[in-house]
C-alpha cells in the first residue's frame, strides 16, 4: 500500500483509518477487518465510520476529530455497547495525499469490559447512566448533551431509536429531539403537534405513576387502536416510554423503540434514571432560550432589536433580491407627553401589528423608539411596494398613522446600511410630506 498505516496491518489490537472532512473510511487493519466480516480493505469503499462502526445513519455526537492534530495521540476510553467491548483509545490525525484523516488505535481493556458485562446484566443500571450522563454534561449547549444522551442510550441498549416528546402550546405532543441506529428511518419529521387523543392513554397511565413498556405492542391493537396505528406505521414492535415532570407538572416523554434483548424492565430502570437528567437539560435550554429572546428581542412588540437584526442578516441564505421597508411612527413623543407612556406604548403596538400582519415570514424588528423595519430578503420589486403602500394604509386605519421609505435592490452583496439609510431618507422625505399636508409644525 506504501502508506503510513501499513505497520498495523498485522497488529493484534484495532486499528481504522478514516477521513476526518467526510468521514468515509480509508483502511482497517487485518483485525478489524474481521470483526466486521470484512476481507478486503477494497470492501470499504463508501462506507462512513459511523455507519460501519456505530451503526449510526449521523456522525456521532461524541467525535473527537476536532480535538485531534499531527504528531499528539490523544488517548480516552470507550464503550462500544455494538460489540460489548471497552476499548482504551488513542487517536491522532496523519496527512495522506492532501487528505485529513483520523487514525485509531483502540487496545481491548479487558477490566472495562467485565465492567460492562455487569452493566448489561443489570447489576449496575445506575453507575451506566451515571456514565452517560458524565459524557453528556461535557457538551456545550443543553442540546448538543440530549442529543448526546440519547445516542448513548440508544447504542446501549441496541434500540432503533431514541426520542423525546414534549407538550405543546395547542396540547399536542411533538418530537423535539431523535436518534436513529443505522438504517433505520427516521421520523421526527412526521411527529410533530400529534392530536392529544393520540396519546391519551399513556398520559392517564403517567397520572398513575406508571411507565409505558410494551413488549409487543399487537396486545394495544383493541384497547389502544389510535396508537396501535400509529406506532405500528412507524414499524415499532416493542416500546418503553418514560414521563418527564418539571415542578410537579407533566411536560412530555422519552422513549426507545425495539430495544434488543429480552429485558424490558433493564430498559425502562435505564431511562428512568436518566429522565430526571432530561428534565434539567430541557430546563437549561428553556433559560438559554428565553436570555436569547431577551438579547436579540424588543420586549414591548416582540420584533428583533438592532442585535437580532445583525443576527437575522448574518444568518440569512443569501438571495437574487432583497427589500427595505422603513416605518416611523408619527406622533408617538406628543402621545407620551400628553397622555402618557401607557398609551404610547398602545400606539407602537398597533403600529407593529401592521407590520406583522402584511410582512409575515420576513425578517421585523424595532430599531429605535418610533422606528420599525422590514427586511425582505429574496422579494419581488412589486410584492415590496404593494406592502409598503398596505402598511401605510392599515396603520391609518389603527389610528398608528406611520411614515413609510421602501427601498428595493436585485442583488443581495455584502451588508444593507447603505440600503437603510435610503430607505430612512424616503421616510422621512413621507413624514415631512404628511406633516405638510396636515398643516402641522415640526422640527426634525
Amino acid at each position: 500500500m506504501g502508506k503510513i498505516w501499513e505497520f498495523f496491518d498485522n497488529l493484534n489490537e484495532v486499528v481504522y483509518v478514516a477521513d476526518m472532512d467526510t468521514h468515509e473510511l480509508v483502511y482497517m487493519n487485518k483485525k478489524t477487518l474481521a470483526l466486521h466480516n470484512l476481507n478486503s480493505v477494497e470492501e470499504l469503499a463508501g462506507k462512513k465510520c459511523y455507519e460501519l462502526l456505530q451503526n449510526s445513519s449521523v456522525p456521532c455526537a461524541i467525535c473527537n476529530n476536532n480535538e485531534l492534530c499531527e504528531g499528539k495521540f490523544t488517548e480516552w476510553q470507550y464503550y462500544n455497547p455494538l460489540k460489548n467491548r471497552s476499548y482504551v483509545i488513542k487517536d491522532t490525525m496523519v496527512i495522506h495525499e492532501g487528505r485529513r484523516c483520523r487514525l485509531e488505535l483502540a487496545i481491548d481493556n479487558r477490566l472495562q469490559e467485565q465492567k460492562y458485562e455487569m452493566f448489561l446484566e443489570q447489576q449496575n443500571i445506575e453507575a451506566f447512566a451515571n456514565e452517560a450522563m458524565r459524557i453528556a454534561l461535557k457538551a456545550e449547549t443543553p442540546d448538543l448533551s440530549l442529543e448526546i444522551i440519547l445516542e448513548y442510550l440508544g447504542r446501549s441498549i441496541k434500540g432503533d431509536r431514541t426520542y423525546i416528546f414534549e407538550k405543546n402550546a395547542s396540547g399536542g405532543d411533538d418530537n423535539t429531539y431523535e436518534w436513529v441506529a443505522n438504517g433505520v428511518m427516521p421520523q421526527i419529521d412526521t411527529l410533530q403537534n400529534l392530536p392529544p387523543e393520540i396519546c391519551a392513554n399513556w398520559y392517564r397511565n403517567f397520572q398513575e405513576n406508571n411507565n409505558i413498556a410494551i413488549a409487543d405492542v399487537e396486545k394495544i391493537k383493541k384497547s389502544d387502536p389510535l396508537q396501535y396505528e400509529n406506532l405500528k406505521r412507524q414499524d415499532i414492535h416493542s416500546i418503553v416510554v418514560v414521563p418527564l415532570y418539571s415542578n410537579m407538572e407533566n411536560i412530555g416523554f422519552f422513549g426507545v423503540d425495539n430495544p434488543h434483548g429480552e429485558s424490558i424492565e433493564y430498559t425502562e430502570n435505564m431511562l428512568q434514571i436518566v429522565g430526571h437528567f432530561i428534565v434539567s437539560c430541557l430546563k437549561r435550554r428553556n433559560l438559554l432560550r428565553e436570555l436569547q429572546q431577551m438579547s436579540y428581542s424588543d420586549q414591548l412588540t416582540k420584533l428583533g432589536n438592532r442585535f437580532g437584526m445583525d443576527k437575522f442578516m448574518e444568518e440569512r441564505e443569501q438571495q437574487n433580491s432583497i427589500g427595505v421597508v422603513y416605518c416611523d411612527i408619527t406622533g408617538l413623543k406628543r402621545v407620551n407627553d400628553s397622555e402618557g407612556h401607557l398609551a404610547g406604548d398602545q400606539l407602537i403596538l398597533r403600529a407593529t401589528s401592521c407590520l406583522k400582519e402584511i410582512f409575515v415570514g420576513y425578517g421585523l424588528f424595532r430599531i429605535g423608539g418610533d422606528e420599525l423595519l422590514a427586511i425582505c430578503p429574496g422579494i419581488d420589486k412589486e410584492i415590496l411596494y404593494e406592502k409598503a403602500k398596505l402598511v401605510k394604509q392599515i396603520s391609518v386605519e389603527r389610528n398608528a398613522v406611520m411614515a413609510v421609505g421602501a427601498v428595493w435592490q436585485d442583488k443581495t452583496e455584502g451588508d444593507i446600511d447603505q440600503l437603510l439609510v435610503e430607505a430612512e431618507q424616503l421616510m422621512y422625505e413621507d413624514k415631512s410630506a404628511y406633516y405638510k399636508k396636515m398643516g402641522i409644525e415640526r422640527r426634525r
